[in-house]
């Protein structure tokens, strides 16, 4: 991609503010509150790192709560380029909200959670490579959701009605995109850190990056 068409590029990444006992609550009893929160800080930041160092496009951060907690200002030093409040109901009206609002400003938007430290460069490459064609490009989880979505177009149905946080989220979307006969493109399922299971995954993620 050109520079110029790296300028035209917004990463959307969703965060909640780190407030122990609402954040990673699927990690208790295997860790405390105080222990799921720092996870849950240490997987923000690192997705701050890899959005920013892969250096193909703006990284934006849209958080729920306080948007001047000391982690997003982390990951404003890492180069995050603004902190900013999701709006919306529901998990589906705030992502619609913040890609209609990206789009607004930038031709491609490409929104990820903070959960999935399997995302790097090649993988957000991809999803912008996708884009040149379809209007719509999905990365699943491994447990049924999605890790990442980008859109170069949108379509409020295809955040309506969702079983958010269920096994179904990935297939219901799926569905969405066929009833309004969207071009779309997946990418490779990557796995989410939200369950005791998927600590190990991470564990040796950052346990590589350390002995770097």
């Amino acid at each position: 991609m050109t520079a110029a068409e790296l300028q035209d590029v917004l990463f959307l990444q969703f965060a909640r503010e780190p407030v122990p006992g609402q954040v990673k609550t699927r990690m208790q009893p295997v860790l405390g509150p105080d222990e799921a929160c720092q996870l849950h800080r240490e997987l923000v930041l690192w997705t701050a790192q890899r959005l920013t160092s892969a250096r193909l496009g703006r990284v934006e951060l849209a958080v729920t709560g306080r948007i001047d907690d000391p982690l997003f200002q982390q990951c404003e030093a890492e180069g995050v380029a603004a902190v900013r409040g999701q709006t919306g109901e529901d998990l589906g009206q705030r992502m619609y909200n913040a890609l209609h609002a990206g789009l607004q400003r930038f031709s491609r938007v490409v929104l990820v959670g903070s959960d999935c430290p399997q995302l790097d460069s090649n993988y957000l490459a991809r999803a912008l490579a996708a884009l040149e064609s379809a209007e719509v490009v999905l990365g699943p989880a491994v447990d049924g959701g999605y890790v990442l979505i980008g859109a170069r177009a949108l379509d409020a149905s295809w955040f309506e009605g969702i079983k958010w946080g269920s096994g179904s989220v990935y297939r219901e979307t799926v569905a969405r995109f066929a009833a309004s006969k969207t071009c779309w493109q997946g990418l490779p399922p990557l796995q989410d850190i939200d369950r005791p299971e998927d600590l190990p995954l991470w564990q040796q993620l950052a346990h590589a990056a350390e002995i770097r």
